[in-house]
């Protein structure tokens, strides 16, 4: 029977505690961490069969999953329960999943699975923060090979002040949402929102973050040892001498043909490369022989591009380490959407398209904590067609929530706010060609498309992706970072923002070591290579000026009294309903008297607002209306007005003529054009016909009501 050990500390001015041995006891390590009054629980459990030895990755899973008992709610839908992930917790399950991943041992293959469980959480403490605190004791407590610990911290800023740890609340009106995990040899993880903030500033909040992680980690220590469960060993990897040879042997073949300036000529070398090895192995009886040659193949690939690096200064497509591969912008590519772009660079390709719809477009988003509507979307789509594969279609995955989430945050400091472009907004990426970095890419062609659809942006956004590659003490930062730089290095970070700063920042670390110097060192490359491509998007967008596109809905904005709100939504939205039927406009109507129409046709609009003004207008002696008579009696005609309002014409009023018998003058749904004569104190409105003379026949009128008393009820 496990033993029940609890550790605690104060953090940011709330008790942190991790415990261990009272739930999930079967788990090989579950960690119950509690900060302030948000609870999680983590478990890490890894398969004891024989682990695939010849698979080409680790089988890791890490699943973050938000209970609605947590925040005090029962599940909306038919079931009441819980369903799909939120993307929350898509892009939690990430956030806790970066930093781990890199520091299991290479020979582990054992399938392994991380399950951190929200119980309790009031807004204060974001749980997916403790969730990696709590994942990695479950992990360092366990005999599951890991090189922990890590932790990971929140930072926001507001008032010239940092806060540490800052609530849902405090978050909304911070300038930062940094994140940073990290073990004791430095930061691996960093991810970050902000408004347009500098490098510097950047730095200095990493190494403040960087301070108070190394006190989470000390509790951590205080728990594992006080658990000290002995890992279990990792075997080393057997190596197929022959089949190693056999790939050093053609060494200076790949190194003459790796080396191409277009990425798939590369992928041609490679493959040719691998058959030639396979042929020449084909007669001896060898078990995984794909696996090797792929792995040592693999290997082989990796020396040579850093020997390139760091003998001849060169990188794999020829590239000096600072150039950024050729970029072209187009703008206005498609002739039916509302603002779209095609953007270039080297061979990543993004067709970005933006919509512009209503308010009751906006996505409603439902958090443990909070519901809310969002007006900007941002979905990034990553097909199989984009690097020549072949692989079924599904629903987004969690790379794909998690780069679009990327784009999002550099795109969205920027936008007007409501009051000054009503709009709500969604911005599609379709990755159509990918060789490095197409969130980036997003990011840039998000800036031509929204810009394109006639978007007031406060400043244009672009991106970059930079990598690093070390050696003993040689370090080498790269600028625009291909496919095989990403996957051969020992850093990426992606940087976007405007001229004046920093807007977002997602940087993964394979290493440890990489000092805040070195971070400055790179985050000023990336605002040199930043402004180049802004460069070249400014000038794509040189001839933009400003007005909403041609294909976008037009939008109109009208404020009426609150008092004349149930007027113009009428019975049960009668009223609403039947002016939308009409003229096909979608209307927004707010607690506050603030009405918004939205009309694919210019023409349209007008005439909603032209019907809504109609409901809205007090209606005055000497008005006139074109009318239809709803119901005809001996003494008058009853003629609607308006939507909402409807007058009498008596039958003395309807001609200068007399009219003998009503009927033979007007009917039930015929059109007349009437004007207002009297209102009475109860609000009844007399009308008389526009052709008629009321001055020329007072007299008559007062001898014919003398003839017939009481004749005119109406009046």
């Amino acid at each position: 029977m496990k033993q029940y050990y609890r550790v605690e500390k104060e953090i940011a001015g709330k008790k942190l505690s991790l415990e261990t041995g009272k739930l999930a006891k079967e788990a090989d390590g579950a960690v119950f961490a509690q900060w302030g009054n948000t609870v999680v629980l983590a478990t890490a459990v890894y398969s004891k069969n024989n682990p695939n030895a010849y698979s080409d990755f680790f089988p890791l899973t890490v699943n973050y999953i938000e209970k609605a008992f947590a925040s005090g709610q029962i599940p909306g839908g038919f079931f009441k329960r819980e369903g799909r992930p939120s993307e929350k917790e898509v892009l939690s399950s990430r956030l806790i999943d970066r930093p781990l991943r890199p520091l299991f041992p290479e020979g582990f293959k054992n399938e392994t699975q991380v399950i951190i469980t929200v119980l309790s959480s009031d807004g204060a403490i974001d749980p997916a923060i403790l969730g990696v605190i709590a994942a990695s004791s479950a992990l360092s407590i366990s005999e599951i090979p890991f090189d922990g610990p890590i932790a990971a911290i929140r930072m926001g800023y507001k008032d010239d002040a940092c806060i540490v740890m800052p609530s849902f609340e405090e978050l909304k009106v911070s300038s930062l949402d940094l994140v940073v995990a990290g073990g004791k040899n430095g930061i691996s993880m960093v991810e970050s929102g902000s408004n347009e903030v500098s490098e510097e500033f950047m730095v200095s909040r990493i190494s403040e973050a960087e301070e108070i992680i190394k006190k989470i980690i000390e509790l951590e220590d205080d728990l594992i040892s006080k658990v000290g469960r002995k890992k279990i060993a990792v075997a080393e990897a057997m190596i197929d001498e022959e089949i190693a040879a056999a790939v050093e042997s053609k060494k200076e073949w790949l190194k003459s043909n790796l080396f191409q300036k277009e990425k798939l000529e590369r992928i041609d070398a490679v493959r040719t490369f691998k058959e030639s090895v396979l042929s020449e192995l084909q007669d001896k009886e060898k078990e995984n022989v794909e696996f090797w040659v792929n792995n040592f193949t693999d290997q082989l690939i990796k020396s040579l591009i850093r020997e390139r690096m760091f003998q001849d200064g060169k990188r794999i497509d020829g590239r000096d380490f600072d150039e950024i591969r050729p970029i072209t912008c187009e703008t206005s590519v498609l002739p039916v959407t509302h603002g779209s772009a095609i953007f270039t660079r080297g061979e990543t390709q993004a067709i970005v398209v933006t919509t512009l719809g209503s308010k009751n477009d906006m996505q409603l988003v439902e958090d443990l904590n909070e519901k809310r509507y969002e007006r900007f979307m941002m979905h990034y789509n990553f097909p199989p067609y984009s690097v020549g594969e072949v692989k079924r279609l599904g629903t987004p995955g969690r790379r794909e929530i998690g780069h679009g989430n990327l784009a999002k945050r550099a795109i969205l400091p920027e936008l007007p706010d409501e009051e000054k472009f009503g709009y709500t907004i969604r911005v599609v990426s379709e990755i159509a060609e990918s060789n490095g970095s197409s969130s980036m890419a997003t990011v840039c062609g998000a800036t031509l498309s929204l810009v394109d659809a006639g978007v007031p942006m406060r400043n244009r956004v672009s991106g970059i992706a930079m990598g690093l590659v070390k050696q003993d003490d040689r370090e080498i930062i790269l600028t625009d970072i291909a496919g095989e730089e990403d996957h051969y290095g020992d850093m990426d970070f992606k940087v976007a923002g405007t001229a004046n700063g920093i807007n977002a920042l997602q940087m993964d670390i394979k290493i440890s070591g990489v000092t805040t110097a070195l971070l400055r060192k790179a985050l000023a490359k990336a605002l040199e290579a930043r402004l180049f491509i802004l460069e070249k998007i400014n000038d794509a967008l040189s001839n933009k000026n400003g007005k909403l596109s041609p294909t976008a809905p037009r939008m109109k904005k009208i404020e009426i009294k609150q008092s004349k709100i149930r007027d113009v939504i009428g019975p049960s939205g009668k009223n609403i309903k039947e002016i939308i039927g009409k003229t096909g406009s979608a209307i927004d109507v707010n607690d506050d008297g603030i009405v918004q129409i939205y009309s694919k046709d210019e023409e349209k609009l007008n005439e909603t607002v032209a019907l809504i003004e109609d409901i809205i207008r007090d209606v005055e002696i000497g008005d006139e209306y074109e009318g239809k008579a709803t119901r005809v009696e001996k003494y008058g005609a009853f003629i609607r007005i308006t939507p909402k309002k409807e007058g009498m014409v008596h039958i003395s009023k309807l001609s200068n003529e007399h009219i003998k018998n009503i009927d033979d003058f007007i009917k039930v749904g015929d059109t007349l054009s009437v004007k207002v004569v009297g209102i009475d104190y109860a609000g009844k409105i007399a009308l008389a016909a526009k052709d008629y003379d009321l001055k020329k026949n007072s007299r008559d009128n007062r001898e014919h009501t003398k003839r017939r008393p009481g004749g005119n009820s109406h009046d």
